[in-house]
């Protein structure tokens, strides 16, 4: 017998949690379109030099293999690094600007933790094809509009530029953007362990903590408010993202009410389809942490109490009654409401009730050979416990309302 067990890292996902999981999906799919984005598809499986030399220190956390052609292969590590292969490979096709969306799993082989897991969803967008700030403005707006439309209270990006780091080593770049985690002495340490004396390691934090914002920064500064959001963004100059492909604005989103880390890591990274092309295209965009934001939806009583998708149950009285619990299910779909028939007409009215009562489906449709002599249909309220006779009709203008 075969034990039933996942992988660590990897979940699988019952019906309670895949309908939160869905509810904040389609909350975000529907603000990334309000903002104009547009939907895209990659495989999950690229040649490994597709992403190596392109994330930084965390290339060690790669899925790659062989496959049985002997190539070099790597499961998707990110959504933004295929997303500029797609734009060098298909230069005919996509036009400038291209605003698109990503919702797709990607997977990362680190040690498991709170939130963090080596298989997870990233709902990422970018903007390709503009230098400007505004596009930065944009995307920065997008990212704060997601969070509230997911109910946070006080969504805040926290901003920099990685221009400010000019002259600073990528290694020590590293090192600072782990401040939030590790604190001052603990960065310090991490600069020692990369060659720095302690007095030049505080001497680098200190020069980074009193920079102040540079000209692009204070053109998105102004784009923000001008969308009324002046009170939901803070400059921060410590932030780092150890991405070595960023290469201007970068910001993360934060909420105070939920204290266990960003919840959208985002930068520009103006290089990164060069890589691909000899074409230069500038690009910015982020990644919603969706596990972790999940956890703070979670943890912050954010998801509605929602048990089912299903409005309504169709009962069959007996399997003489089959054909008629048929021809009203069909009325209900066609009507555009969630219908469930019963799968067993041999199963008593009762049992099918604590079905019903146990899935969280509201409503119930009884039908017996009398209902149908007369036209007409009884629908009980499950939670409310009361039962009323209605026509089909009355039935379908009561569960669309």
């Amino acid at each position: 017998m075969i034990t039933p067990q996942t992988l660590k890292g990897f979940r699988d996902f019952l019906p309670a949690d895949a309908l939160k999981r869905q509810y904040a999906i389609n909350i975000i799919r529907r603000t990334f379109e309000s903002f104009g984005f547009e939907p895209l598809e990659t495989p999950a499986l690229e040649y490994l030099e597709t992403f190596a030399g392109n994330i930084g220190e965390d290339e060690k956390l790669f899925f790659k293999f062989k496959d049985q052609g002997d190539r070099d292969v790597a499961l998707r590590y990110d959504q933004t690094v295929p997303t500029c292969r797609v734009i060098a490979q298909y230069p005919d096709k996509i036009s400038l600007p291209f605003k698109r969306y990503q919702i797709q799993t990607v997977w990362r082989a680190e040690k498991p933790q709170r939130g963090r897991f080596r298989e997870f969803l990233q709902c990422d967008a970018d903007i390709f094809g503009v230098d400007h700030r505004a596009a930065d403005g944009e995307t920065i707006a997008l990212t704060i509009q997601i969070f509230k439309n997911l109910g946070f209270k006080n969504p805040t990006a926290i901003i920099n530029d990685r221009a400010l780091y000019q002259g600073v080593p990528y290694k020590a770049i590293v090192a600072i953007d782990k401040l939030a985690k590790i604190g001052e002495d603990g960065v310090v340490a991490e600069l020692i362990k990369k060659e720095y004396t302690e007095k030049d390691a505080r001497t680098l934090l200190d020069t980074v903590k009193n920079s102040k914002p540079n000209d692009a920064l204070k053109t998105i500064f102004a784009f923000l408010d001008a969308y009324g959001m002046k009170e939901q963004y803070r400059f921060e100059p410590t932030l780092a993202r150890s991405f070595n492909y960023s290469t201007g604005t970068i910001w993360e989103i934060v909420d105070p009410a939920f204290t266990a880390g960003s919840m959208a890591g985002c930068e520009r990274f103006d290089s990164l389809v060069g890589k691909f092309s000899n074409r230069n295209v500038p690009a910015v965009g982020f990644a919603v942490g969706f596990d972790r934001t999940m956890v703070a939806m979670e943890e912050l009583g954010l998801f509605p109490a929602v048990t089912t998708t299903t409005a309504v149950l169709v009962t069959i009285f007996s399997e003489n009654s089959l054909a008629a619990s048929q021809s009203m299910t069909q009325t209900l779909r066609g009507a555009g409401i969630n219908t469930d028939l019963y799968p067993d007409p041999n199963t008593k009215l009762e049992k099918q009730l604590k079905y019903a009562d146990r899935k969280g489906i509201p409503y119930v449709v009884i039908q017996g050979p009398e209902e149908v002599s007369r036209g007409v249909v009884k629908l009980k309220d499950m939670k409310a416990k009361t039962q009323v006779e209605m026509t089909v009709e009355k039935i379908i203008q009561k569960l669309k309302s």
